[in-house]
């Protein structure tokens, strides 16, 4: 039986996407710190910092520990209140000088318990030197790695990112698509490489089908990255490099179409066809994963970052990333194979 016609991959193919649907919407986000306020204090004052959490649970557990961090040094919180399962008031004594020897640096603010486990916030509040105090002042309130014994939020969790939130998500939409439409042009380039060694128009279809199907994904990533965008970057379309060079891609991608409906003569359509495709699929490549490389970007994958380091995708989300790419691409080569039995129906009817 041909693969075409055959069941295992397609049915394998929805199991991954039901899995990866389901799995990536229901697992929750490890806790998080939302904001604290004030965001700037002076040094050698009392700090009351207001904080607000991101699925914590304070009121459950009072083993509350905090820090200020700067570097490898850090001051813990000489007083916790928890306010709310979101919130807690956390008094700090800020000693008079930092211990990097600056007058002025942003400082993390780590809280840790045991129902929450471990969560920070980066850059959560600027110290800077009061006015009339000495700077000559000693820092030895500042203790060299003294933050141990931190605890690990139980269960299985997506990583909280303050500029991401619930949008982490889609990452199984957005960039596995992209993948997915990959190895759907690969696959349309193969066929028509096979076109133009065989002349047999079967070839061409099946070239034609695949790319309809990817410049479907791509169109559905672009509009998926679009509306990231707007709740990351505050605006549907910024003109990031990532974000031209991908419209000029799916561009170059629906000119393949326009030439195949210019052409009336069938055998000059398939053989022009199939090297504008290769064409395509060259151009691709540096348009979308080498370009924006070279260049500062709002997206990740920039400036020679391959966006799969572990601030980007730690080892929960690789465990439905992958095989959701695996399902798109399979749902991508069942929705061709369907397009191009239907084409070769057509024909039979002609």
């Amino acid at each position: 039986m041909k693969i075409e016609r055959s069941w295992w991959w397609k049915i394998t193919g929805i199991i991954l996407l039901l899995y990866g649907f389901i799995a990536g919407m229901i697992l929750p986000l490890k806790t998080g710190i939302t904001t604290a306020s004030p965001f700037t204090a002076k040094l050698g004052e009392t700090l009351v910092l207001k904080s607000s959490g991101y699925n914590t649970f304070y009121t459950k557990t009072e083993d509350h520990r905090a820090w200020l961090k700067i570097d490898s040094f850090s001051i813990a919180a000489t007083d916790i209140n928890v306010l709310s399962d979101q919130s807690m008031e956390l008094s700090f004594q800020l000693p008079a000088k930092l211990p990097s020897g600056v007058e002025e640096r942003s400082s993390t603010l780590i809280i840790d318990n045991q129902e929450d486990g471990t969560h920070l916030l980066p850059g959560a509040v600027y110290l800077n030197k009061a006015e009339g105090l000495d700077s000559l002042v000693a820092a030895s309130d500042w203790k060299v790695n003294a933050i141990t014994d931190l605890h690990k939020k139980k269960g299985i969790t997506f990583p909280y990112r303050n500029t991401l939130y619930e949008t982490i998500r889609n990452t199984y939409f957005h960039v596995s698509l992209w993948f997915a439409m990959i190895f759907l042009f690969i696959a349309s380039a193969v066929n028509s490489s096979r076109y133009l060694k065989r002349k047999d128009f079967l070839y061409d279809h099946k070239a034609n089908a695949l790319t309809q199907v990817g410049l479907l994904y791509g169109i559905l990533g672009l509009v998926t990255g679009a509306i990231w965008a707007k709740n990351t970057w505050g605006a549907y379309w910024s003109w990031d490099i990532k974000q031209n060079m991908t419209a000029i891609s799916l561009l170059i991608y629906m000119a393949y179409f326009v030439l195949r409906g210019s052409i009336s003569d069938v055998d000059k359509k398939a053989r022009l066809s199939a090297v504008y495709n290769i064409f395509a699929f060259v151009a691709l490549i540096p348009l979308i994963y080498v370009i924006p490389r070279l260049f500062s970007s709002l997206h990740p994958g920039s400036g020679g970052n391959p966006a799969f380091g572990s601030q980007d995708l730690d080892n929960t989300m690789r465990m439905i990333f992958y095989p959701i790419i695996i399902g798109w691409t399979l749902f991508g080569f069942w929705m061709a194979s369907v397009m191009y039995r239907i084409k070769q129906l057509d024909e039979k009817v002609d």
